[in-house]
């Protein structure tokens, strides 16, 4: 047993999953992961996943968090704010004020929270230039969860996520195999042991990131991703528009055969191995 029977994730795109795809490009991402190793094989474990990409931290309290509240479950995880702090000219103190009362409100009622630091962007290429913002809101989120009695998982102390092959080419989100080590780091906070290790060293053998590798890439990152991504800024726009959360009521953790130990073995990786399924969804639209 795990201790926990049932899990709400409400936040962005570091919890809907990108870029952790299964092959109907449907995403999986560190919290269906983390959702596998709670159930622990159980059909009666229960789980939501209210977290959609593009969302700023107003609209996570505002349209998230109260369906989490409503549901009281046992564990509630969040991340939110990233977005609202790479904005140019944000104050980040305001945005943490506003993280907190989502917290409070939460502790309040009883429920365990589990909360993410921004990881360390010193190695990634254009995107260091945020790494002061994140250390500030990283010191106010540490600040918030001692208050409140939350836990906390430290995306900036994970160094094996300073390797290039945890990041994907727009250097916002994880590989898959970055979101396996931020599940298995999570549960170890949470104290569910665990089979494999998220400190394990990267094999030797692999190929580097595609990003790395590519020439002019601080270019090509820029008009790929960099761009687009202030366009939308300038037209009032989200990348998050016209998408609807993955898993959106408290359902059963149904997998396939095998699925349940994803996580923690090397078939977390596997092409063929079945996603965690709930009731039926319609398609949902994919943004540029």
């Amino acid at each position: 047993m795990t201790g926990f029977d049932s899990y709400v994730a409400i936040g962005d795109s570091f919890t809907e999953g990108l870029n952790d795809e299964w092959p109907d490009g449907t995403f999986r991402g560190w919290a269906d992961r983390l959702a596998e190793v709670l159930a622990d094989g159980r059909d009666d474990f229960r789980y939501a996943n209210l977290a959609v990409r593009g969302k700023m931290l107003d609209e996570v309290m505002t349209e998230q968090l109260p369906v989490a509240l409503d549901i009281r479950p046992d564990l509630v995880t969040v991340c939110a704010g990233g977005n609202d702090i790479i904005v140019p000219g944000a104050d980040v103190d305001e945005v943490a004020a506003e993280f907190e009362r989502g917290v409070a409100r939460l502790r309040e009622a009883g429920i365990d929270v589990l909360i993410f630091t921004g990881p360390d962007t010193k190695g990634l290429s254009v995107m260091s230039i945020l790494r002061s913002k994140v250390g500030i809101y990283n010191a106010h989120l540490w600040a918030i969860a001692d208050r409140h009695g939350a836990k906390v998982v430290d995306l900036w102390a994970m160094r094996t996520l300073h390797d290039g092959r945890a990041w994907s080419d727009d250097r916002l989100h994880f590989t898959p195999e970055g979101h396996r080590r931020i599940a298995l780091r999570a549960a170890e906070v949470l104290g569910v042991p665990t089979e494999a290790d998220w400190r394990e060293p990267w094999p030797q053998d692999s190929p580097p990131a595609t990003w790395l590798t590519l020439r002019r890439s601080d270019l090509v990152w820029t008009k790929a991703h960099l761009l687009p991504w202030i366009r939308r800024q300038l037209r009032g726009e989200s990348m998050g528009d016209g998408v609807s959360p993955k898993r959106p009521q408290l359902a059963p953790l149904l997998t396939a055969t095998g699925a349940a130990t994803a996580v923690t073995g090397a078939t977390a990786l596997s092409p063929e191995a079945e996603p965690v399924t709930a009731a039926p969804q319609e398609a949902r639209p994919r943004s540029a």
